[in-house]
């Protein structure tokens, strides 16, 4: 079918904040940037970039992100209440495009233990708060909270009059994963047919994976006239997941004999943003995920590999070619020069704003001169583990040593850069890493505590780059670290440093948040 308006199937993207929400951590606004640039790569319509009024941290990465990323429209989640609308209109300002997404329950379960208000009243609150958005953006979005639970007569009522209110796009989610999708295409039927003014604006589906149905419910939505999706990348989001980006679009591309709607994605982006995604937000991806899992492509079974051999679509029905997925490249080493690492970076999707080319070569060759050769993995990981490094962060390794004898003891003598000068501390431990990370705790005297530890291969054989991924505790605030290294002692060091970093800008940000309090009250009065 011809691409139209009418078979358009808008992609709103929630990985910022419905995504965000599910992590063990939250994300700095670095990572949140990161993110934020290779998801508007992907070709979203939409990307909701957090909840503003939530906090002063969620506000300017908000705020900053809507000023710098261009391309899809700059979206922020408000509750239907005043000052969460006005955060939002304040951080979107400085967006090309900017649309205000507010929401409030419509399920009796929700109004009558959660807001205990009736059905009106809630409904006049949307109302209220659509008008009130109206005068930030002509582009407001009003979701149904758990409309999947809602009786259609109600839903039809309030959809009705946000619409009247001035909203321009519909949400309808299935926030707690329960509809199935023969339940969820029929509120989208009955929404077209009884309420009078919904011409007027867009229908949109949210769907979570509780009973793992997003993906289907989304499908039976399209089908039923829905046009616009919320999804994320990998599928993250609160308990069991949204519906998944990559999947909802690659079933539209690859079934489009069958299902006449297409999207503005840009395939070949997929297979590198889900990467990007997993490796900031520490989620890995199942081997058997659909589209950008391990085994998606991977072939067990001597009749299956004969098959593909003979004509590759025997058993897949994809190219990873598709996703951008691509083999990996063995003539890398030594003496590779800096123009290939910049080409080869290219052909991955790279562009030359994501990394310091210099710092990547000089990375590339002290890692080629341990292992010999460099594969694609190598190069990402390189690059990733640049990403983790801000010219002003307060503590950097300068020296590491690690002693372990013929009994176990172990001895690490660590040297930490600290706000501009060295301090070195010498500690004993079960293994080398426990002996470091004492005498990481020794030199900075901050009560941080390890919550998880977890060391995991970047390639295959002995001279694979090995990844640390260590959650820590900060006065409350759970913070992920990440390091990169041949040696997984100096990439658990880098992992703890990763987190110190992070605590240092969360205690930047609470000074901050106090000055602006201090400096409000002093007015007030």
């Amino acid at each position: 079918m011809t691409p139209t308006a009418d078979n358009r199937v808008w992609i709103f993207d929630t990985t910022l904040r419905d995504g965000e929400q599910a992590l063990r951590a939250s994300l700095s606004k670095k990572q949140k940037i990161q993110l934020a640039d290779a998801i508007s790569r992907l070709g979203v319509d939409v990307m909701e970039l957090g909840f503003p009024a939530s906090s002063p941290g969620d506000f300017s990465a908000v705020a900053e992100i809507a000023q710098t990323i261009k391309g899809p429209v700059m979206c922020g989640l408000a509750r239907a209440i005043p000052d969460d609308i006005r955060a939002c209109g304040e951080a979107l300002k400085g967006a090309e495009r900017a649309r205000i997404h507010t929401f409030i329950a419509s399920s009796p379960l929700h109004l009558q233990y959660k807001l205990r208000k009736s059905l009106q009243q809630a409904t006049e609150q949307a109302e209220a708060s659509i008008r009130l958005a109206r005068q930030y953006t002509d582009d407001v979005e009003f979701s149904c909270e758990d409309a999947g639970r809602t009786p259609i007569d109600d839903l039809c009522y309030m959809v009705e009059r946000a619409i009247a209110a001035g909203a321009t796009t519909i949400n309808i989610p299935d926030t707690v994963g329960y509809t199935v999708p023969t339940e969820f295409a029929h509120i989208i039927t009955a929404l077209k047919e009884r309420v009078n003014n919904i011409d007027q604006a867009r229908l949109s589906v949210h769907c979570h994976n509780d009973l793992g149905l997003a993906v289907a419910n989304s499908l039976a939505a399209i089908e039923a006239g829905a046009r616009q999706v919320e999804c994320t990348v990998n599928g993250i989001g609160e308990r069991a997941g949204n519906c998944a980006l990559e999947e909802i679009a690659m079933i539209l591309n690859t079934r489009a004999d069958t299902l006449p709607w297409h999207t503005g994605i840009q395939g070949h982006e997929i297979y590198r943003t889900s990467q990007v995604v997993s490796q900031v937000c520490n989620m890995p991806i199942q081997a058997n995920k659909a589209i950008v899992g391990s085994n998606a492509f991977a072939h067990s079974s001597g009749i299956h590999q004969d098959g593909v051999l003979k004509a590759q679509n025997t058993y897949e029905i994809m190219r990873p070619e598709s996703i951008g997925m691509r083999a990996n490249c063995f003539n890398l080493t030594s003496r590779s020069g800096k123009h290939v690492i910049k080409h080869r970076l290219h052909e991955l999707g790279y562009r030359d704003q994501d990394y310091d080319l210099n710092e990547v070569y000089s990375s590339f060759l002290e890692l080629a001169d341990k292992k010999g050769q460099v594969f694609d993995y190598d190069l990402e990981a390189l690059v990733f583990a640049q990403s983790l490094q801000a010219q002003d962060d307060p503590y950097s390794l300068a020296e590491l040593t690690t002693q372990t004898d013929t009994d176990g003891k172990a001895s690490a003598t660590v040297k930490l850069g600290c706000h501009g000068r060295l301090a070195t501390q010498t500690r004993e431990g079960n293994g080398p890493v426990d002996a470091a990370y004492d005498a990481l705790q020794a030199i900075i005297e901050q009560p941080i505590s390890l919550e998880s530890y977890q060391l995991s291969a970047k390639g295959c054989g002995a001279d694979a780059l090995g990844q640390v991924d260590i959650t820590a505790n900060f006065d409350g605030q759970h913070i992920h670290g990440v390091g990169l290294d041949t040696d997984i002692v100096k990439a658990s060091v880098q992992a703890y440093i990763h987190v110190l970093n992070t605590a240092a800008r969360a205690i930047q940000v609470r000074a901050l948040k106090t000055d602006l309090q201090t400096e409000s009250k002093e007015k007030a009065s």
